[in-house]
């Protein structure tokens, strides 16, 4: 929920109605309810949106990173595609303080609505350029920058407007839904990236893209969200006064400290993106099946991770320092072992970690931090740990010129084991989410 309510800036269409009341459970099924995406229309309209947008996104990605390493750049292959997924994760870093105030200032069903239409638009006038003659090198990535800068508004909005969709009591559950969608758009990008460029080119890769994003849009604009001013949410009967960017993680020390662990983390588990590529071509000698192969087994984990990584036990900070350490050890083993099986059950093992270590980190900031704090928090967020995403890139892409792929596989093992070491040194400092005070209490 946002901490104001929804100002005059957006369309009349945009007053929404509360949600229709879930069904209570039949007589007789022992009080057992249905999954959430079964008994609320409004939320799987919305997260099968996200599915599609973060699945078109992932496409273009690993589709695109495939063509340059195979078709589109002869020579210092790793710096070109290092350098397109760094120009893919600038945005979220870049504009974070104005995806906060859109997403604090505007009913969010119109933020999802407009950046999926923006996406996919963008994603047309590619297709149709290509489908008309030779592709520049940067058309693509310029079209890669404007898609991620439409994913820089929708992801933080749909993880604010959660709340929104969900009692209270589904939260943990819609967050693992929601952060199933990256593992979900993971596999089917995987799957169909590198795939549709073998078979149709670019063209046929950005069209795909279009049509998905689009179809989000309907979706996301077929949903109703609850619209509940900040005195409702609080229980206070004054709005709260929304504090600056700057002071949200400065309040929240035991936050803090946990972005700034996976802020280094990510320095080593985000080079994974342009290492598959650069294995597959010079280690395993294979093509855009091979891709998929890879990229579908760190999905397929990351998936399985999203949907059980609240089994996992322990507090958040000791579960998530095990994961790391984990991943750690899947990472490196590809740079001792170069069989196509091996490598796919490690990325399959990483991606489990990544997912299983993510739902329990995002429920817990779901429940810490103050309501009227999500907006920008979440933005913060993903500015924080998107910061080491164009570095990781370009340093591993431009030194994948140089190095094997498997000394870089053996560089990110090792990385990941100080981050995981500094999580586990935070122990008692953090909250179990299963006790920590729900958001948007008194402070």
């Amino acid at each position: 929920m946002t901490a104001s309510p929804v100002t005059d800036t957006t369309d009349p269409t945009d007053t929404e109605k509360e949600p229709e009341k879930e069904p209570q459970p039949r007589p007789g099924t022992g009080g057992r309810r249905a999954p959430l995406i079964l008994r609320n229309r409004a939320f799987a309209a919305v997260w099968l949106g996200q599915v599609l947008t973060q699945a078109a996104v992932r496409m273009f990605q690993v589709g695109v990173s495939w063509w340059i390493v195979a078709y589109a750049v002869p020579e210092a292959r790793g710096l070109a595609s290092g350098l397109f997924m760094a120009v893919c994760t600038l945005p979220a870093v870049a504009l974070a303080p104005v995806v906060a105030g859109a997403v604090a200032r505007i009913a969010h069903r119109s933020v999802l609505r407009t950046a999926s239409a923006v996406a996919g638009a963008s994603s047309a006038a590619l297709a149709l350029w290509a489908y008309g003659g030779d592709l520049p090198l940067t058309t693509v990535y310029a079209a890669g920058l404007a898609l991620a800068t439409c994913q820089a508004f929708f992801d933080p909005c749909l993880t604010t407007s959660v709340p929104e969709l969900v009692d209270d009591a589904d939260i943990e559950t819609a967050t693992g839904f929601e952060l199933s969608t990256q593992s979900l758009a993971g596999l089917s990008g995987a799957l169909l990236g590198a795939l549709t460029v073998d078979r149709a080119g670019v063209a046929g890769l950005a069209a795909g893209c279009a049509a998905a994003y689009l179809g989000a849009a309907v979706l996301v604009a077929s949903a109703r969200f609850r619209t509940v001013a900040a005195g409702d949410a609080d229980g206070a009967a004054a709005p709260t006064r929304r504090r600056p960017l700057r002071r949200i993680l400065a309040e929240l020390p035991s936050v803090r400290r946990i972005l700034i662990c996976f802020t280094a983390a990510n320095l080593f588990t985000a080079a994974v993106f342009v290492v598959i590529p650069l294995y597959t071509r010079s280690v395993l000698f294979g093509g855009g099946a091979t891709v998929a192969l890879l990229e579908a087994s760190l999905g397929t984990g990351a998936l399985v991770g999203a949907f059980t990584g609240t089994r996992v036990p322990g507090r958040p900070t000791v579960a998530g320092a095990w994961c790391l350490a984990l991943m750690a050890l899947a990472l490196a083993l590809p740079g001792l072992f170069a069989q196509r099986p091996v490598v796919a059950g490690c990325l399959a093992v990483a991606g489990w970690c990544a997912g299983a270590v993510s739902v329990r980190f995002v429920a817990l900031f779901q429940r810490m931090v103050p309501t009227a704090d999500k907006p920008g928090f979440f933005a913060v967020m993903q500015a924080v740990l998107g910061a080491s995403l164009p570095v990781a890139s370009l340093v591993f892409g431009s030194a994948g010129d140089f190095l094997s792929p498997q000394t870089l596989c053996l560089v990110q093992g090792i990385g990941l084991l100080p981050a995981a070491c500094a999580l586990a040194l935070l122990g008692s400092r953090t909250p179990d989410p299963a006790v920590a005070e729900p958001a948007g209490g008194e402070r």
